[in-house]
């Protein structure tokens, strides 16, 4: 004991410490130990007792300076609080040196921290009175420090005094010594060690150690206060925390100019990891007994709904998509001569297990780099390199997967073969006219990557076939791409919507069963659109390709499809033909034969969830006010200007459409450029693929059109059909019902938004099979922001903790949350097999 006590510097702690084991253990411990002394024989007894005189002179100058410094101390039973307080006292001055950084009514896990410290032996009360007496106490001292108490950290209304109850589960909790591992999830290292925590390797915190935390606290609080307060101030710091931030929950509810949608940029990007709402629905489980602390650090992490996470055991392993390796289902269709094993067959129960990671994952090459090359072991498939090597597709290339730019019709550069086709009919321009487009059948996406550069953005996608992972390479690459496959069903877009369809050897017969395929693409090429043709029947004589130009031919002219222009690329050896949808319904109605037909004016174009193709045609719109009749705004002005067809409309939110547009607009651009880009510690320069799960006009996506990312907006089933609207902006996207799977490979998006989502999704999903999909989808230290209320900040929470996830930011207010969270690796050991997703010898 005596060695600890040397340890300790300040002697205002000294007396703390000694106190909190026992009170008169100082004065005892002090005269036993000269008594022995003053006891020796010796020889040298004038030379002993000089020494004796000094140390007890020594000792008496200490005690006289101690009683005047902390005489609170001496007598308060509740002095092992006051390092605690100040420590919670100094992490709130690390926020006074920033003001405005921090909502006023945001909270963090600060204060829930310094109360934890309180769990190590040091600072175990043993007499539950005790306690008691010192809640009543410095609840009434906050009264008188409200005044000096402005701008810290607020913490839970409910956790503003420990009851009983608490402290016990604390003693019982923490009786081995370690302090637990939940005290400060930080993303702020310098705040933790400002604010005096210290943890020993391995969680052991000695009794000495904590001290010198404590002391070490109090110093610090000591130079931030610099004097402003008097002795009495010290003693409840910690409380009169919790007080001045309930003072200042209140005034930012009083503050008008204080938004849920805006919150403050700066240091917010660095605060605690964890965080918890004033008003959230659920507790911050601050303490928890020591088998929920065993339970979450189990290998199966079990949620308030007592859900067990498993890996999923499936055949296609950590390439699992569970609406496209149903093969229960595919093993039983009838007929696969329409790619229907390649569509979606969901299974009757969303999957609530998790993907596996591949041995070896890396976190993914950054963007632009990553067009180029790509880790290996991130997508560990050699297939298609060793089938397409030659065409330039995809090389192995040591620990990489490289991507020289080619494509098989474009081996010698994709950059090459986008100026053959403007070359070919300038009209197309690229980024300007051209801004949104479809490109089937994609391969690994090259064509879509390097159109990026003349600010043209590409829906490319391909299904999931021999051509093993191929989008999964585009998507790896930070290329927009998706599966999707041209079967039975129509696409999932509206109508009207793209700027040019590109087809470069896509392997998709347009011209048979009356061209059923090449109408689906009629329909979502904007009238007077292009369709790009690169193919073997444009430039090659042999009989299988002069039959297949033949049949296209008479298709494309029987649906009233201009051939602009046919091209040779000398350098690549290949041709092109481009195609023009008309603009009116004059061919149409002109035609001799009505074959193609004419869709039924009752069939609505933009359906196109789980829709039958069926081989029609839908009239042009040539009413001014309906969209389609005129081309769009060239870009970037279509990003920012209403449609001129919005004007016919009443918007989402009740108001004028054109009104609606402009504020949504505007409130994410506040939100992007006021909280995302600097409030939550997000790092965008990590950050490439991005999805707006419930995106209503685009707003979001548009408010980072000036960031190196493209955002996936998907428009939900069951919300308001605001698709055709992003498209309209120069934006891209696709419905999508998230009760099931989304068509991507795992791993593949860095960030996905939810505005508003799950509440929805909660009457009528699984919330469990959500978030697993949500974990599917994104990369390890990918981010999830959700904004709701504040029940389902709750619940979501939950489950990421659950997860393992690191909790980044919560925030609170009249009654809506915002929640930041990051994927982790953790992947659980036990296994649950999916039968369905098991291809059985």
């Amino acid at each position: 004991m005596i060695s600890k006590r040397r340890r300790l510097v300040h002697p205002e702690i000294k007396i703390t410490y000694l106190h909190n084991k026992q009170h008169h253990t100082k004065e005892s411990m002090a005269m036993g130990k000269y008594s022995r002394v003053d006891g020796r024989k010796s020889s040298n007894y004038c030379s002993t007792t000089t020494v004796v005189v000094f140390v007890a002179l020594c000792l008496v100058g200490a005690w006289m300076f101690i009683s005047s410094s902390v005489p609170v101390q001496n007598s308060d039973p509740s002095s092992q609080e006051n390092v605690k307080q100040a420590a919670g006292e100094n992490i709130s001055k690390h926020f006074e040196d920033s003001p405005g950084d921090l909502p006023e009514d945001a909270t963090k896990e600060d204060g829930n921290a310094v109360d934890s410290q309180s769990d190590s032996p040091s600072d175990v009360h043993d007499d539950p009175k005790v306690t008691e007496k010192e809640s009543e106490s410095t609840v009434e001292d906050n009264k008188d420090e409200k005044a000096e108490s402005k701008n810290v950290v607020e913490e839970n209304q409910d956790g503003k005094t420990v009851s009983e109850e608490e402290r016990k589960m604390e003693t019982e909790n923490n009786e081995d010594g370690k302090t637990e591992d939940r005290e400060v999830n930080s993303g702020d290292k310098e705040s933790n060690s400002e604010a005096g925590e210290t943890q020993a390797q391995g969680n052991e915190v000695t009794e000495s150690d904590q001290t010198e935390s404590e002391e070490s606290s109090g110093e610090n609080k000591s130079k931030s206060d610099d004097g402003e307060k008097n002795p009495d101030s010290g003693e409840n710091a910690n409380e009169n925390n919790q007080e001045g931030a309930t003072e200042n929950n209140v005034d930012s509810h009083e503050n008008d100019q204080t938004s849920i949608e805006i919150l403050p940029a700066g240091t917010q990007s660095e605060l605690l990891n964890e965080t918890n709402t004033q008003n959230g629905a659920w507790s911050t489980q601050v303490v928890e007994s020591q088998n929920e602390k065993m339970s979450q650090q189990s290998s199966i992490a079990k949620d308030q709904y007592g859900h067990g996470w498993k890996l999923c055991n499936v055949t296609a392993g950590p390439a699992y998509v569970p609406c496209l390796d149903n093969w229960y289902v595919i093993r039983r269709l009838p007929s696969t001569k329409h790619y229907e094993h390649r569509e979606r067959h969901c299974p009757q129960e969303a999957p609530t297990c998790l993907v596996p990671i591949p041995e070896g994952y890396r976190r993914s090459v950054k963007w632009p780099q990553s067009r180029e090359k790509i880790w290996f072991y991130n997508v560990p498939n050699t297939k298609l390199a060793e089938v397409k090597g030659h065409q330039n597709w995809v090389k192995v290339t040591g620990e990489y997967l490289t991507f020289p730019g080619g494509g098989t019709q474009f081996k010698h550069g994709a950059l090459h073969y986008i100026d053959f086709i403007q070359d070919s009919h300038p009209d197309i321009a690229w980024g300007k006219r051209s801004r949104v487009i479809l490109d089937v059948g994609c391969g690994v996406a090259s064509f879509g990557g390097y159109l990026l550069e003349k600010d043209v953005l590409a829906m490319s996608f391909a299904p999931k076939d021999e051509h093993e992972a191929q989008v999964q390479f585009a998507l790896e690459r930070g290329i927009p791409a998706m599966l999707a496959v041209m079967g039975t069903k129509r696409l999932p877009f509206p109508s009207s919507v793209f700027d040019l369809v590109h087809c470069a050897r896509c392997r998709v017969p347009w011209h048979i069963e009356g061209g059923k395929l090449l109408l689906e693409l009629n329909r979502v090429l904007r009238p007077g659109g292009y369709f790009v043709w690169s193919a073997t029947p444009v430039y090659r004589k042999r009989p299988e390709d002069v039959g297949i130009w033949k049949a296209m031919s008479k298709l494309t002219k029987s649906m009233c499809w201009d051939l602009v222009v046919i091209k040779t690329d000398k350098l690549n050896g290949v041709g092109a033909t481009i195609y023009r949808k008309p603009t009116s319904n004059d061919c149409y109605n002109n035609r001799l034969q009505n074959e193609p037909p004419l869709c039924k004016e009752s069939d609505d174009p933009n359906a196109a969830w789980n829709v039958l193709l069926e081989a029609c045609m839908h009239k042009v719109p040539v009413d001014a006010s309906v969209r389609g009749s005129h081309w769009p705004e060239q870009w970037p002005k279509r990003l920012e200007k209403p449609p001129y067809w919005l004007n016919s409309q009443v918007g989402v939110y009740g108001k004028a459409a054109a009104e609606d547009f402009a504020a949504d607009y505007k409130h994410w651009k506040n939100v992007v450029s006021q909280s995302y880009l600097n409030g939550i510690g997000i790092n965008w320069s990590s950050v490439r693929n991005i999805m707006d799960m419930r995106a209503v006009y685009g707003g979001f996506a548009a408010a980072l059109k000036d960031l190196k990312v493209w955002v996936m907006n998907i428009v939900p089933i069951d919300s308001a059909d605001t698709l055709p609207m992003i498209y309209e902006r120069g934006l891209f996207g696709m419905y999508h019902d998230w009760c099931e799977s989304f068509n991507t490979y795992p791993r593949t998006y860095d960030l996905l938004h939810a505005d508003h989502l799950f509440s929805s999704l909660k009457k009528r999903c699984n919330l469990v099979a959500v978030i697993a999909e949500v974990d599917r989808i994104l990369r390890p230290e990918g981010k999830l922001i959700v904004r709701d209320n504040v029940e389902i900040i709750g619940e979501i929470e939950i489950l990421a903790k659950s997860l393992k996830w690191e909790i980044r930011m919560i925030y609170s207010k009249d009654n809506e949350g915002l929640l930041c969270v990051q994927k982790t690796t953790w992947r659980p050991t036990e296994s649950e097999t999916i039968t369905s997703a098991i291809i059985q010898a």
